[in-house]
């Protein structure tokens, strides 16, 4: 294959195989990688445009720690009757969505474990309430393993179950638990979740009733380059199923595993990815996902300077200032912004930071 002649076809915004996308991404130049990558971004956008880098306040609440997945990579969830364990009150949840209203913000990245009592009527009652309390609060909540299990639980269909949510104040839909979607990874890093095809499958229906989605995929541990983009294809090709004037995928955020202390650090080799890789597969994944308009940085996961270089090669979106994070940092990462900063870091790199909302409409 000429890769010269797979650029062209990037270039025009045409799906790429899945033997291109290996061929490019193992014999390309970062640099090659990086100017395709950026010259599709700006496809997307008016020349005026092209400079303004997305970025958002809001916060991360965990519903519960408690979980019956017990996923390779995480050291947050906890068992049942764990002397640790909890689930959120309405008065902490008043307490910290009244600082991120302080902060500017107004939306919550609401998620938690699968905690094996909490059926469809306790999520209703909760957004009921939080939308009752804080009407102009935006819900970005649960995902498709929580919407899977909700509904087993419940005896409800999936379909049922994120309609019901909908109707109690549900906003949109994160893209949480992607992790690969290729079972055998998902077997080995979270064989308890949802399988791949569960969580498109949930994506898919959360496109035909026309609610906003984000797709992730949390790579470097135990999945081939081969997985990696299969993993993309397949977000690509659920995208592509979307009726013409739903909002999809709004955007992708690739994030790199973070390792410490977890099962599958202790037990597995891993393939870890250092910043250069980081910035290969997001600028891949800013070529493969033509269908999907913006693709966000992940900071969080590798640090302010891999971030900026991003928004060189295909990143338009620098995320939120994650005023609560409990996840990620209890597997290592400690990066932090504060608005400032966020803002500050984007002008830095060259762009102009645009406060935005969960639909990628600046503000």
């Amino acid at each position: 294959m000429d890769i010269d002649k797979i650029y062209k076809k990037c270039l025009n915004l045409e799906f790429i195989s899945k033997d291109e996308a290996l061929l490019i991404l193992k014999n390309s130049p970062t640099s090659e990688l990086m100017f395709v990558a950026n010259q599709i971004k700006n496809k997307f956008k008016t020349t005026e445009d092209q400079k303004k880098v997305g970025w958002i306040i809001d916060r991360n609440i965990n519903i519960t720690n408690v979980c019956i997945s017990f996923c390779k990579f995480c050291n947050f969830c906890k068992i049942k009757n764990s002397e640790d364990a909890y689930i959120t009150t309405i008065e902490e949840y008043k307490e910290k969505i009244n600082n991120l209203f302080k902060l500017g913000g107004n939306q919550i990245l609401l998620q938690g474990g699968l905690h094996p009592d909490l059926k469809i009527d306790y999520y209703e009652n909760l957004f009921s309430e939080l939308k009752h309390e804080f009407p102009e609060l935006k819900l970005h909540a649960l995902g498709p393993p929580e919407i899977i299990h909700i509904a087993k639980i419940s005896g409800l269909t999936p379909e049922k179950t994120l309609l019901r949510l909908i109707d109690s104040g549900l906003d949109s839909l994160p893209g949480a638990g992607a992790e690969i979607l290729v079972d055998r990874v998902r077997n080995i890093v979270s064989p308890a979740k949802c399988s791949s095809s569960e969580w498109l499958e949930i994506m898919h229906l959360a496109h035909k009733i026309n609610i906003p989605t984000s797709a992730t995929m949390m790579f470097g541990h135990v999945e081939t380059l081969e997985e990696r983009i299969e993993h993309l294809i397949k977000i690509r090709d659920t995208q592509n199923l979307k009726p013409a004037n739903s909002y999809g995928f709004v955007t992708f955020i690739p994030w790199s595993f973070q390792k410490s202390g977890t099962k599958l650090e202790k037990n597995f080799e891993i393939n870890y990815v250092n910043s250069e890789e980081y910035i290969r597969l997001l600028a891949l994944s800013r070529i493969i996902l033509v269908n999907i308009k913006n693709i966000q940085a992940s900071w969080l996961t590798v640090g302010k300077e891999t971030a900026q270089i991003c928004l060189h090669g295909g990143a338009n979106d620098f995320g939120s200032i994650m005023i609560e994070e409990n996840v990620v940092s209890s597997a290592g990462s400690n990066y932090t912004f504060d608005k400032q900063g966020i803002k500050q870091a984007i002008i830095e790199a060259g762009f102009e930071p645009h406060l935005r909302n969960a639909k990628y409409e600046f503000q």
